[in-house]
């Protein structure tokens, strides 16, 4: 039995689009990458605000599961050693 932690990074992205008070930020980006993205109308200010937002979320992820590694190895060793409990009453 696995435990998940993850997040849509599309959901994340809304929700910053929604509420968010910006803040202006000076970026270095590769020319041709911009150049590129300006060709293609490509809103490069939400492009990177998602990118940060994804980046934040998987950083988020990576320390919830160093943080609770001890946690989710002791239940896979219990599961492994006695089954998932109240496996009877499953219903697939």
């Amino acid at each position: 039995m696995r435990i998940h932690y993850a997040h849509a990074a599309e959901v994340i992205v809304r929700k910053i689009a929604m509420n968010a008070v910006r803040q202006p930020a000076n970026l270095s980006i590769d020319s041709k990458l911009m150049k590129e993205a300006k060709g293609l109308d490509v809103n490069v200010s939400r492009a990177a605000e998602a990118g940060i937002a994804e980046a934040v979320a998987a950083e988020k992820t990576r320390l919830w599961k160093l943080e609770n590694r001890a946690t989710i190895e002791a239940w896979n060793e219990y599961v492994e050693k006695h089954g998932i409990p109240l496996e009877e009453h499953r219903q697939f």
